[in-house]
C-alpha cells in the first residue's frame, strides 16, 4: 500500500438505519457510488464475511474483481463498521488491491458516514493522478448518496457528467465533504481501521 490513503467523511441528516441500509445492500450501493457499475454477492466464510464480485464499465472495457467485507452491526458504542478487501488482476484498472473501511457514527445532526481507504497502484507513476481522482469521485459519490437519502433525491438524476450543470446548485458536489480526518494523517487511515479489517481473507487467494 501507498501510505497516501484516501479519507472522505459526510453528514447526513437521518439515523444510522437509514444510511445503513442504502450503503450495504449491493443494489442501492451501485445506485450512488459511481466507483462501481455492479456488486454481486458470491458466499459467506465461516466467519460471517460475504465474498462478492464487482464490474466497473468504462468506454470499451469491463474492469473485473473480486472482494470481501464484513460489517458490525451492533457496537457497544452505538457506531457501525464495514471492512473492506479486494483485488482485481485486470491491467486496465488503476487499482491492483486494496483494503478500507466504512464507519457510521450517530450525531445530534444525523449520520456521521466516514470512509478510508487505501490501494496498490495499478498504473505505476500515474497514480499521482489517479488517486485524487478517486478521492474527488468518492467524496462526490457521497454527496450524491447525501441528497438521494435526505431528499429522496434518486441518485441517478445526478449521473456523473452532472458536475458540469453549474446551474444547479443543487447537484452533488465533492467539496461538501471532508477530505481531510479532523485527527491524525491520512497515512495513518488503515491503521485505525476496525479490527474487522486485518482479519478478512485475502480476496486474491483461492477460497
Amino acid at each position: 500500500m501507498s501510505g497516501r490513503g484516501i479519507y472522505v467523511e459526510t453528514t447526513i441528516c437521518a439515523d444510522v438505519d437509514a444510511v445503513w441500509r442504502a450503503t450495504q445492500d449491493p443494489r442501492a450501493h451501485v445506485r450512488w457510488d459511481v466507483r462501481f457499475t455492479r456488486i454481486m454477492p458470491v458466499d459467506k466464510t465461516q466467519d460471517g464475511a460475504t465474498r462478492f464480485t464487482y464490474e466497473r464499465r468504462v468506454p470499451g472495457h469491463v474492469v473485473r474483481g473480486t472482494g470481501v467485507s464484513i460489517g458490525e452491526h451492533d457496537r457497544p458504542d452505538g457506531t457501525r463498521t464495514s471492512a473492506l478487501r479486494f483485488h482485481t488482476r485486470d491491467r486496465m484498472s488503476p487499482i491492483r488491491s486494496g483494503r478500507g473501511y466504512w464507519r457510521y457514527v450517530p450525531v445530534e445532526s444525523g449520520t456521521r458516514f466516514i470512509t478510508g481507504y487505501d490501494y496498490d497502484a495499478g498504473w505505476g507513476m500515474l497514480d499521482v493522478v489517479v488517486r485524487p481522482l478517486l478521492g474527488w469521485a468518492t467524496a462526490w459519490s457521497f454527496d450524491r448518496l447525501r441528497l438521494w437519502i435526505e431528499s429522496d433525491d434518486p441518485p441517478e438524476r445526478w449521473p456523473l457528467w452532472s458536475v458540469a450543470w453549474w446551474w444547479r446548485p443543487d447537484r452533488p458536489r465533492a467539496t461538501r465533504c471532508r477530505r481531510r480526518p479532523a485527527y491524525g494523517k491520512r497515512t495513518e487511515l488503515v491503521r485505525s481501521a476496525p479490527a474487522t479489517l486485518a482479519a478478512l481473507p485475502d480476496p486474491a487467494s483461492p477460497s
